[in-house]
């Protein structure tokens, strides 16, 4: 969801950079999971995932500035640098109609009207004016490897069953 950049003031604040455009899902959740990767999180004295009790937590232009009790002054805010923020699935906001999470899409078979299989959803990638499903197809037998780029709008993208892991788009393998 986001990781912790600087620290901010004296208090123990810090800013935190959230990968999506809408930091609501980190807004709302008191409880987030710290996981640093190769690097000992101060708070866990060693490698791993921990929980992090936010007190609070506001947008602050660009980030989102938090506190927790567990961070008590500038020093163990900066610590915390560079550290992944993941908070529980259900605190992320309910989508709407047409409305997904990447997340959700990734891994998701893609088929066009046809019923042919262009492969799988592997990635997302972010144009701007919309987002651009990335489909991967393995060789199989005599025919290669395929790459897939497709707008994910109306115009392309017919159906989504998150539940069924299916998409099915007006889109040719040869395209």
């Amino acid at each position: 969801m986001a990781y912790i950049g600087e620290a901010w003031g004296i208090k123990g604040a810090f800013k935190v950079h959230t990968h999506s455009k809408d930091p609501e899902a980190v807004f709302s959740s008191k409880r987030w999971f710290i996981q640093a990767g190769r690097a000992a999180v101060p708070l866990g004295g060693g490698k791993g995932c921990w929980l992090l009790p936010i007190a609070s937590a506001k947008e602050h232009g660009d980030a989102v500035v938090a506190t927790s009790a567990v961070v008590p002054d500038r020093n163990a805010a900066e610590a915390l640098k560079g550290v992944s923020v993941w908070v529980p699935r259900a605190s992320f906001p309910s989508t709407g109609k047409d409305e997904f999470y990447w997340v959700d899409l990734i891994g998701c078979a893609v088929f066009n009207r046809e019923g042919l299989s262009l492969g799988v959803v592997d990635d997302l990638l972010s144009t701007g004016p919309q987002a651009v499903l990335v489909i991967e197809k393995p060789a199989e037998g005599e025919a290669p490897a395929a790459q897939h780029l497709i707008p994910f709008v109306s115009a392309y993208v017919d159906t989504v069953d998150v539940a069924a892991k299916r998409i099915t788009v007006d889109w040719q393998p040869d395209y």
